[in-house]
């Protein structure tokens, strides 16, 4: 049972954010081969593609811990604003 909570921690997390690399490291992987099996299961169970984004910007440490606490994941940084992004 633990190894299906495993696998679906690591597909919803790579649906969440498409990064293998962010993946892997949370499922602490050694290689990035053991976590390509979580792209697959997330291409079969997500067959759509919905890259439509909700943004926010912080300025301030408050503001980003207040976007990470409702689910925003940093996307970029642009003259010292931090860009958060979360899927609709």
């Amino acid at each position: 049972m633990f190894h299906n909570f495993r696998h679906w921690k690591g597909t919803t997390e790579y649906h969440k954010t498409k990064s293998i690399m962010h993946v892997k490291k949370i499922l602490g992987h050694k290689s990035v081969l053991s976590t390509q099996l979580y792209i697959n299961i997330e291409a079969i169970i997500f067959q759509y593609s919905n890259d439509e984004f909700n943004t926010a910007t912080a300025e301030t440490p408050e503001e980003a811990r207040k976007l990470i606490e409702s689910g925003f994941i940093k996307a970029d940084e642009f003259n010292g604003i931090h860009i958060y992004k979360k899927r609709k």
